[in-house]
């Protein structure tokens, strides 16, 4: 897993650093290459089931550790790699529910890592689960609500700042469903 996973660092860095250079579309290139990666790890593991979410997890905290360090957004790098996971873990026949939980969670530990903001990156990572349930005929709730539960716990395992930060961004993110939002922050679910 090790070595799978420079070789992602690898990759994002490459793609991104021709995003940079050109006109390229971080969100796209982001999308495509964790897709990409994805797939071609799951398929070459055997055990999709079990390796999916924590693959899906460790592909979007590389990415945005690769994203950083390429000099491009990592908000909208998030939002192409929550996205590009769920794709390619529903392509492979895996949990996208449970995926967009982990995407989302690693989305905002490693944003937390690298200095960024953990609400931009919060609300980047549910706006990714919403795109990917569109992409892949998923429904759009489930996994905003999944990719708001893992930005939550998270955001709880950082500390109370970041906590108060992801709920703050969540709130006023005029893009997401504060139906869902607003339950999962008050405890009183469906």
């Amino acid at each position: 897993m090790l070595i799978l996973m420079s070789s992602i660092v690898d990759n994002l860095k490459n793609a991104l650093s021709q995003v940079v250079s050109g006109a390229g579309d971080v969100v796209g290139t982001t999308r495509d290459v964790a897709k990409k990666t994805v797939v071609e790890t799951l398929q070459a593991g055997g055990d999709v089931a079990s390796q999916a979410v924590s693959t899906a997890g460790s592909i979007v905290s590389e990415g945005v550790s690769a994203a950083s360090q390429a000099g491009v957004s990592t908000t909208q790098a998030v939002t192409g790699l929550v996205t590009g996971v769920i794709e390619g873990v529903k392509e492979v026949g895996g949990d996208v529910s449970s995926t967009a939980t982990e995407a989302a969670s690693g989305a905002v530990k490693a944003t937390s890592q690298i200095g960024g903001d953990v609400g931009e990156a919060a609300v980047s990572a549910v706006s990714g689960a919403i795109n990917a349930a569109g992409d892949i005929g998923a429904d759009s709730t489930e996994l905003a609500k999944n990719a708001v539960v893992g930005t939550l716990k998270a955001a709880d395992e950082i500390g109370s700042e970041a906590s108060g930060l992801v709920r703050k961004a969540l709130l006023n993110a005029a893009a997401l469903p504060h139906d869902v939002i607003d339950a999962l922050l008050s405890g009183k679910t469906e």
